[in-house]
């Protein structure tokens, strides 16, 4: 299959070979990224889970699971704009490596402070903020990369890969958290800190040129939100994609609850915390490595909506379970169903935005996605302080489904979206 004209090959590439299905993971390139966004996943999910159970040990308050997910939130909603300017206009590589040097220097810092005994809800509070702070400017650079190593017509295959390993270090990062948290937080702590380290590795090994980038000022200003708008109200699709994201993870979104149910509901200790936390990654990983061998390339846009109303189904069952086989089995399915939507909403925005905008549209659409998680945290920790959680996990899945069904009759170019492997930039 030929490049567009359009495509630049010296738009952060170098020459690499076209890798078929069953030699993708012998790419040098795509090795290397694998390591770091794998290494990166399973810290951040260590840490997850770490800063869960600590903050409710300490406080055993919902709201103070709300507030995690403000905190983290409130840096990605200020920088967003900023963050995509600067992949747009400066070295990516090298801010992706100094964000994982700040987590894990952060991560060691919240080591040190729970081994001495000296941790503070403003303690947690803070090292999510600065940790929110480094993701900010390092997902835009890091969704950057991908497209960059891969060719086009194999990115829904090379994603699928990605999403697969991602969603793996998902599984055992919750898990491992949960194990270790029983020897300490401050050993959950230091495995993060080794785990950011190796993402730092492993961004210094992409095979990447720089390339040279107009400089300009590093301020946001009108006309940065407008450029991104404009380009994104011209594709109703990638809109529609990443706004159903948004809001249906912020209304479906159960996560910040696990350590309630845990602790309170389903009484299972730290390590059914990490088991339901590694949940929804077991089902994403059994959907991604099924589209390794079968990629999402027929009816992309009704399976997305299909998908996002499971998610919804999978929210309900959850809230209403009290056993531990069915919650896990909900969590699953609920993981699975994301999948479809990453997929969907990689393929449409990485691969239809020139790389000249790529750094701001995936700073947008990773504030989406931030948005989504963290919002969707402070959303239901705030709705379970008052209606109680069960209630607001229930709730939270009907409004998922209730936006589905609106959404496909506001987008109908992405309920009519079939082939991923046709898409191009324009």
């Amino acid at each position: 299959m030929t490049r567009p004209k359009n495509f630049s090959p010296t738009a952060e590439e170098t020459s690499r070979p076209d890798p078929q299905a069953g030699g993708l993971l012998r790419h040098p390139g795509l090795m290397a990224f694998l390591m770091a966004r794998t290494s990166s996943s399973f810290s951040s999910c260590v840490q997850a889970v770490a800063v869960g159970w600590q903050i409710y040990a300490l406080t055993h308050s919902t709201r103070s699971l709300a507030l995690v997910g403000l905190a983290q939130f409130f840096p990605m909603i200020c920088l967003t704009m900023l963050a995509g300017h600067a992949a747009d206009h400066m070295n990516r590589r090298r801010i992706a490596m100094t964000c994982q040097g700040i987590e894990a220097g952060s991560a060691l810092l919240m080591a040190m402070a729970a081994f001495g005994g000296w941790t503070t809800p403003g303690m947690i509070y803070a090292m999510v903020m600065v940790f929110g702070t480094a993701r900010a400017f390092e997902m835009p650079c890091q969704q950057t990369f991908l497209p960059s190593i891969v060719p086009p017509h194999m990115f829904p295959r090379a994603a699928a890969v990605s999403s697969s390993l991602f969603q793996a270090a998902a599984v055992t990062g919750p898990s491992v958290g949960g194990l270790l948290y029983g020897a300490g937080a401050g050993l959950c702590y230091m495995i993060c800190a080794l785990g950011f380290a190796l993402a730092m590795l492993g961004t210094f090994l992409l095979p990447l040129r720089n390339i040279a980038r107009p400089r300009q000022p590093m301020s946001l200003s009108l006309s940065m939100f407008m450029d991104v708008w404009h380009f994104m109200r011209k594709r109703p699709d990638m809109l529609g994609a990443i706004s159903l994201d948004l809001f249906a993870v912020l209304l479906g979104g159960a996560t910040a609850m696990l350590p309630v149910y845990a602790s309170d509901i389903l009484h299972a200790g730290p390590m059914g915390l990490g088991l339901l936390r590694a949940a929804p990654a077991m089902g994403a990983v059994a959907c991604a490595v099924f589209f390794v061998w079968k990629p999402l390339n027929h009816r992309a846009g009704p399976s997305m909506f299909a998908a996002v109303a499971t998610f919804g189904v999978a929210t309900i069952v959850f809230a209403l379970s009290t056993s531990m086989p069915l919650s896990i089995v909900a969590l699953a399915v609920l993981g699975a169903a994301d999948v479809v939507s990453v997929v969907v909403r990689g393929a449409l925005v990485q691969l239809r935005t020139p790389d000249s905008m790529r750094g701001r549209v995936s700073a947008v659409n990773m504030l989406f996605i931030g948005s989504s998680n963290q919002l969707g945290e402070f959303e239901s920790g705030m709705l379970a302080s008052a209606i109680g959680p069960v209630e607001a996990v229930a709730l939270g899945g009907v409004g998922t489904i209730a936006v589905t069904l609106l959404w496909m009759a506001m987008f109908p170019s992405l309920r009519r979206l079939d082939r991923l492997d046709d898409i191009r930039a324009e």
